[in-house]
């Protein structure tokens, strides 16, 4: 299948108005938007024979061997740093949740506090942030609706006045379990929310991925990442799930001067099943400087084993390609779950 964004040549609809470019919209707005989204993937989806293939090749988990991996995978929780108006500051939760300080806000990112989602096994390192060591939520940040990123059990210790920022067709989800305060937005738009260090921006940018919670909702609403600016003009990208993509570099140009970039760098063998979706450890490095982040926060390994890589691989494969690149350690965050850094 071609996507659309590979026909227009952009990653994502034809180029944006100046309104998406440059406003941000409205708070909350309701929208409407198309039944399906598939005009956005950039593969097809896997099919029965290539789950026949999977299931042939005993390729859903690492092997029994590489278990022995999962006692050594970091895990070193500690309190949350202080975190003003002026400091930007990232906590890896797990997976891909991570409590974000920027511009006076504590934004979550895909937050997933459960210890198990539907379909896979129970995650093999704990939250690294219990639940009521947070500061106040101020905002959630959502980058598509799989279980391992939209988590309904986390999401109802949450205030249901709490704003979301979700893709394009999933506010109604949202809406239908109490929370009054969801902006959706298409890939290119932005919204604001007032914050002590000035509006704090969140842009919806593109990625390589897929969307699906039953069986008839499959690409019902988008996929994405998202850039958070702060008053003082720092940005993090969040990438959520993403296979590599010609994109990042449209992020860059479009958003320049990223602080910090956090990609996902697990959950990405067998390559040809999941390679169109999930970057490995060396595309997740090429991707970072694609869209000229100054530092690198790998996520989305070590807790949850949803593929056949063993669970260190990702970690010692990332430090490789870092590397490789002669770019100074210090700028790969390669955190435990639980660690912190302040920008």
């Amino acid at each position: 299948m071609t996507s659309q964004s590979e026909r227009t040549g952009a990653a994502g609809p034809a180029a944006p108005t100046e309104r998406s470019a440059t406003e941000p919209r409205p708070l909350g707005e309701i929208r409407r938007w198309p039944r399906s989204f598939t005009d956005r993937l950039n593969a097809p989806l896997p099919g029965i024979g290539m789950l026949a293939r999977l299931a042939r090749t005993g390729q859903f988990r690492p092997s029994a061997r590489t278990l022995e991996e999962i006692p050594e995978l970091p895990y070193e929780p500690g309190p949350l740093p202080a975190a003003g108006p002026a400091t930007v500051a990232v906590t890896w939760a797990g997976h891909a949740s991570w409590v974000l300080r920027i511009g006076g806000l504590t934004v979550l990112t895909d937050p997933l506090w459960s210890r198990r989602i539907l379909g896979t096994p129970a995650r093999v390192t704990p939250v690294g942030v219990r639940w009521e060591d947070l500061p106040p939520v101020d905002a959630v940040v959502v980058s598509h609706n799989h279980y391992d990123h939209l988590d309904r059990p986390t999401l109802k210790r949450l205030p249901r006045t709490t704003p979301l920022f979700v893709p394009a067709g999933l506010a109604r989800w949202c809406r239908r379990r109490g929370f009054t305060r969801v902006t959706e937005l298409d890939w290119w738009e932005a919204a604001e929310l007032p914050a002590p260090g000035g509006p704090v921006r969140f842009d919806f940018v593109p990625a390589h991925h897929w969307s699906k919670r039953t069986l008839t909702d499959t690409c019902r609403s988008l996929w994405g990442g998202w850039v958070l600016t702060d008053g003082a003009g720092r940005r993090v990208y969040f990438a959520g799930d993403t296979g590599y993509g010609h994109f990042f570099e449209e992020i860059g140009r479009r958003l320049p001067g990223i602080a910090l970039a956090l990609l996902p760098i697990g959950a990405y063998s067998p390559r040809w099943m999941l390679g169109p979706v999930h970057m490995d450890p060396e595309q997740a490095v090429r991707a970072c400087g694609d869209v000229g982040a100054r530092r690198m926060a790998p996520m989305h390994f070590g807790t949850f084993l949803l593929s056949s890589e063993p669970p260190l691989e990702p970690l010692r494969r990332v430090r490789a390609a870092w590397e490789r690149t002669g770019r100074p350690r210090a700028e790969l965050w390669d955190l435990p779950v639980g660690a912190s850094r302040v920008l």
